[in-house]
């Protein structure tokens, strides 16, 4: 068992920052506790069959209803987590070092820069890394129950994330900035405040781009007022729909809604057919390691960013 011990730096973070361990530790477990009580309370009241043969909850079944606002919530935490992730390590991990001066401490125990921030970087990424394994496994818990029900379907915010691996690189993309922020503000409030305004801004700019990473597929019928819109096939996640006209334009679905008949409208611009593009479920995983494999660049590019301003500083 000794030679599973941690020793040197690694032992000195951890020691250090135990209490934010266990913390974080307790709040699993408190996740764990909720989701899995709810997840047990949905369960008490049986489904209900409709007369197409699917099975839906009962109107009656308040534990599911609860649940799903839980997974909702639990869904918006998970995304911010690379956040929290980023802001301790940039924050109280390093720049409150240097803000001190106790990272001289370290470096009089023989311990190379490089080593010291080693260190500091692999404990907190490891631990970052275990415990967003282990909440996502919680929201597996839960998800499992209420997946495809109103804003959580596999490509919304909160299920996308907490379902693939896309969060884990998230995760490890904070580490690596909070690394380097840490080491050039040197102010832990300052710091702290940089990297969740940066990953906040990067959570944004792929959340916004992601799917169009890979082309949608498109599906086309007619027209008629009994048919009604188009809808994606199986579980497909729509991003468009619309008219066709007859030479192949694309027309915005909501243009004849003008209080005309559907019918007159139609003819009056030329409607020929009805269009939907959306993404299929296949696309989740190519889009994942799309923005996985972005994330982990980024990370890569801070990281050694991160390591240069240590060597320029601290030769």
């Amino acid at each position: 068992m000794s030679t599973l011990a941690l020793k040197g730096s690694y032992w000195v973070t951890v020691r250090q920052y135990r209490r934010t361990l266990w913390t974080a530790g307790a709040l699993v477990v408190l996740s764990l506790a909720v989701i899995g009580g709810l997840r047990i309370w949905s369960g008490r009241i049986p489904d209900r069959q409709l007369r197409d043969g699917t099975w839906v909850p009962a109107d009656e079944s308040r534990g599911y209803e609860m649940l799903r606002l839980a997974m909702e919530y639990a869904g918006t935490g998970l995304i911010l987590l690379p956040l929290l992730a980023g802001a301790f390590v940039a924050g109280p991990l390093v720049a409150r070092e240097f803000e001190s001066g106790t990272y001289r401490l370290g470096l009089t125990q023989s311990v190379a820069p490089t080593a010291w921030l080693r260190a500091k970087v692999l404990t907190a990424g490891g631990a970052a890394l275990a415990i967003t394994v282990v909440l996502m496994g919680v929201y597996r818990i839960g998800w499992s129950r209420v997946s495809g029900s109103y804003q959580l379907s596999w490509g919304d915010r909160g299920p996308y994330e907490a379902t693939g691996v896309v969060l884990l690189a998230y995760v490890l993309a904070a580490v690596a900035v909070g690394t380097l922020v840490g080491q050039l503000i040197r102010r832990t409030v300052l710091a702290m405040a940089a990297t969740g305004l940066v990953m906040g801004l990067v959570l944004f700019v792929l959340g916004s781009l992601r799917w169009s990473f890979l082309a949608v597929e498109t599906l086309t019928g007619p027209v008629s007022q009994a048919g009604g819109p188009l809808e994606p096939p199986g579980n497909g996640l729509m991003m468009d729909m619309g008219l066709l006209t007859r030479d192949g334009r694309r027309i915005e679905e909501w243009s004849c809604f003008d209080g005309r008949s559907p019918e007159t409208c139609w003819a009056a611009k030329n409607i020929g057919g009805q269009y939907v593009d959306y993404h299929p479920e296949s696309h989740f995983w190519p889009t994942q390691l799309v923005e996985s494999g972005i994330l982990l660049a980024l990370a890569a590019l801070a990281l050694l960013a991160a390591f240069r301003v240590l060597r320029a500083r601290l030769p």
